[in-house]
């Protein structure tokens, strides 16, 4: 069995200029297929609820889902280090709800890392966390749970007052105790600025080529989420037609009552 990577490793891929592969995980069969693959790490995003419940963003997700889907990830990974998202309203109320909440993604959901949104505003809440020995990976930028401020999933930091806030919010999430830090929809220039700024790693999502690692969804890289098609994804799979194929054979051969054959039943 392959040891499983911990946060010690991941900063020091960092420090020896190694990337970082980062793929969403919701079950435990996509789960298997990463973790055989060797994948760095598996975040188990709140995206779910975009890409599995279909909802229109990830603010309807509970803890309870989270915990559900993180169980089953964690089923189904030996190497890769587990990440799991803090759902909205798990700790935006206060620190010791967020401290509980945090507890149970590790305790009952099997986790070894949660990841937060925000930056200056959300640091004390990172620190809160990190006390507890709870690793926690920050996110800036485009920041879904905050899509109604923003306007929608607009790229962030394309004028100076924003850029430099988001360089004063990743100090921010480094200087809470963050091992690693997700950038999402940001220039590639105001990326690398960051990455180099900063000790602790960057994944990239949406962020250029050279923050540290790079995280996708595994929905939206096979091709199985048509519900959106963000610029910085790149579809590395079409695994959706040969699903409908396999789909349309069976209802075809039930309604030809060709299936099941001899083959495919008992004597």
């Amino acid at each position: 069995m392959k040891k499983t990577k911990t946060i010690l490793d991941i900063r020091r891929m960092k420090v020896e200029g190694e990337k970082i592969t980062v793929l969403t995980a919701y079950d435990y069969p996509f789960a298997r297929l990463m973790d055989l693959a060797g994948i760095d790490m598996i975040l188990v995003g709140d995206s779910v609820g975009t890409v599995v419940a279909g909802y229109d963003n990830t603010l309807p997700v509970t803890l309870e889902e989270m915990l559900y889907h993180t169980r089953a990830v964690v089923r189904g990974t030996s190497s890769a280090l587990v990440v799991t998202d803090m759902p909205f309203l798990s700790y935006q109320v206060d620190l010791a709800e967020a401290r509980r909440n945090a507890g149970r993604l590790i305790k009952e959901g099997g986790a070894q890392a949660v990841k937060l949104e925000g930056g200056e505003n959300i640091a004390a809440t990172i620190r809160a966390i990190v006390d507890m020995d709870i690793p926690v990976v920050g996110h800036i930028g485009l920041t879904p749970q905050s899509i109604h401020r923003m306007g929608g999933f607009r790229v962030q930091g394309k004028e100076d007052l924003q850029a430099r806030q988001l360089l004063a919010d990743a100090r921010a999430v480094e200087q809470a105790g963050a091992f690693a830090l997700v950038l999402e929809g940001i220039p590639a220039p105001l990326a690398r600025e960051i990455t180099e700024t900063v000790s602790i790693p960057t994944i990239g999502i949406g962020a250029g080529v050279h923050c540290d690692g790079q995280v996708l969804v595994i929905h939206d890289i096979l091709g199985l989420c048509e519900k959106y098609s963000p610029k910085f994804v790149k579809r590395f799979a079409d695994v959706s037609e040969t699903i409908s194929q396999g789909i349309s054979d069976y209802i075809r051969e039930v309604k030809a009552g060709t299936f099941p054959d001899d083959e495919h039943s008992f004597k």
